[in-house]
């Protein structure tokens, strides 16, 4: 039964990890590619990222890392489209 457990947790985890630097690195180029003035490029890549936490807040259940997330796609996308 402990077995059971513990092959539902690894690759939970391993998918949280995955995701987690997945998302922090596409956000880091994002700054980068804002920092050279690679417009659009930097907003499809803080999109990535964005969705990328939201999800990793979703997989720990973690309210406040999603609400942060969402308030951010919505700013993103409103602004965006605005333009």
């Amino acid at each position: 039964m402990q077995s059971d457990a513990l092959a539902f947790v690894l690759p939970r985890e391993r998918l949280v990890f995955t995701v987690k630097w997945g998302a922090s690195a596409v956000q880091i180029m994002g700054y980068t590619a804002t920092g050279f003035g690679w417009t659009p490029w930097n907003l499809y890549m803080f999109l990535i990222g964005v969705v990328g936490w939201f999800a990793v807040g979703a997989l720990w259940n973690d309210k406040a890392l999603m609400l942060v997330h969402l308030v951010a796609l919505g700013a993103m996308i409103a602004g965006m489209a605005s333009s």
